[in-house]
């Protein structure tokens, strides 16, 4: 018969000291509140969404412009990533996310002050979260570049995007997920429909007509000089927007698996949908109106992307690939409005689209195409709607202030000699390409 040795506790102890070691550990743990699945798939989103702008949206705005000015697409991109970074440490993150009032946030999150290896933001590191959050501020000014592309100073652009980052993009994160008027209000944005889209493609639009036109538009073909870089910048914002909308749910849990799944649906239909439309239309599908047609389903997407389910995707999907279209060719062929690469009507109006349409699919009570949501549609789409227009209306005001200031300091156009030189060798003396 075995016997236990002398002095060695029994089976009960042996039991009674592993659950007080199980609930130290948990107490440890709940202290803390940190999961390591939550952080682990918030740092893996962090990469991705950094990946959309460099280097997907750079290769897909690079593709997009005449040759000439490649370099200067790629750069511009580049350079607004270093910009972004320094300035949302410096204050952006504290005016967006400290506490403060309804309207902007705090400065006690000054150069990430409190952000240390211990802080927490729910289930993940505060420093996680704010890394994340930075990758969001990168990408909105990147979005702007193609309102303006091919025809301003890089001096002004920086200009410009420091003086938007702190006065537009910071107080609108700060209303929507930062505590303030619109989050009080119940406007539902999840991963940026207005902060992002509605913001970039407004911006966009105000800055095409400050600047006006390229040289030669509407009567010279502006064709894009490489549509395979386009394409592989498009699969790239593909692949990196399920970090956008699954790492926006803060969480590796359900409402994550559910954002990447609707958000991968409504952009294979956005852009199935935009190729019919040009294959009845002109005979022939087009790979850049497929390319824009998947964009337009992102972004129309993303502020529904945590509340609707797939059914309600598949038509947020179809919707943007039609309004988009008929959006793109209303601004370039009747406005004659030379938004160069059509940020507003593809990300300002799927934005706002989707935004409003979160109002209708995220309701739990469409059978097949209910959302997640216990909502009023007819109420909740008009507090959508007011959101639409109050981030409109006060990002065209405040960018045609800031554009007209950074015109008065340093001048926003390039010369007409200089545009038609192009910008990779005048603001930058290279060549993207040298043949």
């Amino acid at each position: 018969m075995l016997t236990r040795p002398l002095g060695a506790p029994d089976g009960r102890a042996w039991i009674k000291w592993l659950g007080a070691a199980c609930v130290l550990l948990a107490g440890s743990a709940f202290a803390d509140d940190l999961v390591g699945g939550d952080t682990a798939w918030i740092l893996t989103s962090t990469a991705l969404v950094l990946f959309m702008t460099i280097p997907g949206l750079s290769l897909f705005y690079g593709g997009l412009v005449r040759s000439s000015n490649v370099l200067s697409i790629l750069m511009q991109c580049f350079a607004i990533t270093c910009l972004v970074t320094i300035l949302w440490l410096v204050v952006g993150y504290s005016l967006a996310f400290d506490e403060g009032n309804a309207f902007i946030g705090g400065l006690g999150k000054v150069l990430f002050a409190g952000v240390s290896e211990d802080a927490m933001s729910g289930t993940i590191p505060e420093s996680t979260f704010a890394t994340f959050q930075m990758t969001f501020a990168i990408i909105t000014p990147a979005l702007i570049v193609g309102g303006f592309a091919e025809r301003m100073r890089f001096s002004a652009v920086l200009v410009f995007t420091g003086l938007w980052l702190i006065l537009v993009y910071a107080p609108l994160t700060h209303w929507v997920w930062g505590g303030g008027f619109l989050s009080e209000w119940g406007v539902m944005d999840f991963a940026g429909g207005l902060v992002v889209h509605v913001s970039a493609g407004t911006a966009a639009l105000v800055a095409a007509l400050v600047l006006g036109p390229r040289r030669g538009f509407p009567t010279t073909p502006m064709l894009p000089h490489n549509m395979t870089l386009t394409v592989a910048g498009a699969g790239m914002l593909w692949v990196g927007w399920f970090g956008f909308n699954g790492g926006s749910a803060l969480a590796a849990n359900g409402d994550a698996g559910m954002a990447i799944t609707v958000t991968h649906i409504s952009a294979a239909t956005g852009a199935f949908t935009w190729m019919v439309i040009e294959w009845i239309r002109y005979g022939k599908p087009s790979a850049l109106g497929a390319v824009t047609g998947m964009v337009a389903g992102l972004g129309t997407i993303t502020p529904a992307s945590g509340f609707v389910g797939p059914g309600g995707a598949l038509i947020i999907g179809l919707a943007a690939g039609v309004i988009c279209f008929y959006a793109t060719n209303l601004m370039k062929q009747k406005l004659k409005i030379d938004d160069s690469l059509d940020v507003f009507p593809v990300h300002g109006v799927g934005g706002a689209l989707g935004t409003v349409l979160t109002g209708v699919f995220a309701s739990n009570a469409l059978g097949l195409f209910s959302g997640q949501e216990d909502i009023a549609i007819g109420s909740q789409v008009g507090i959508q709607a007011l959101g639409v227009l109050i981030v409109f209306v006060f990002t065209g005001v405040v960018t045609f202030i800031i554009l007209k200031i950074t015109d008065a300091l340093i001048g926003n156009r390039v010369s007409e000699e200089e545009e038609t030189e192009g910008l990779d060798l005048v603001s930058h003396n290279e060549r993207g390409y040298n043949l």
